[in-house]
């Protein structure tokens, strides 16, 4: 019997190239475009893998949806994908169950290697501290995860004005 995954992103298109990679990979696949459809999929199927990208869009977590799926069915095994990777948000996978979290973009052989091969320590510390603005670009993704990704509870907390942490989150970010 083929392992089944579930595969979980808001963008159409990426979901579909992925589900069609991964059952070329010998995968039966199921797809969700956000949190909702998600949890109603785990309700109804089984799965032995999932693929979750953390930002799910306006008030949708891929962390919900990792909670869930692994409080419902406790074997499957989790890898977190995300275009806006940060320290905070890798913690706080690992620590709800990610076997791995990656950064996009990822390819299928990148994911499949990551289910197969999860990381047994922890990564090296970097020689090079981290800059000033990428600390502020950890803090405010570490702040708005408290807020459970309510932009004006964020703002409120930082101090600053919704428009100015929506021009913040909006860029890529800053390198190390």
């Amino acid at each position: 019997m083929k392992p089944s995954m579930l595969i979980v992103d808001d963008d159409a298109d990426f979901l579909e190239l992925l589900a069609g990679a991964m059952e070329a990979r010998g995968f039966r696949c199921a797809g969700a475009r956000d949190a909702a459809e998600a949890m109603t999929l785990i309700e109804q199927m089984r799965f032995s893998h999932a693929v979750l990208d953390l930002n799910l869009g306006p008030g949708d977590s891929g962390l919900v949806v990792l909670r869930y799926l692994l409080n419902v069915q406790p074997d499957c095994q989790a890898v977190m994908l995300t275009g806006f990777a940060s320290i905070a948000t890798a913690v706080e996978a690992t620590r709800d169950g990610a076997v791995q979290y990656l950064p996009k973009p990822a390819s299928a052989d990148e994911i499949v290697a990551a289910f197969e091969n999860p990381p047994r320590e922890d990564p090296p510390i970097p020689d090079q501290p981290v800059s000033p603005k990428r600390l502020e670009w950890e803090y405010i993704h570490r702040a708005l995860l408290r807020n459970r990704g309510n932009i004006s509870a964020t703002a409120r907390e930082l101090g600053m004005h919704r428009r100015t942490l929506q021009r913040k989150l909006a860029k890529r970010p800053p390198r190390r």
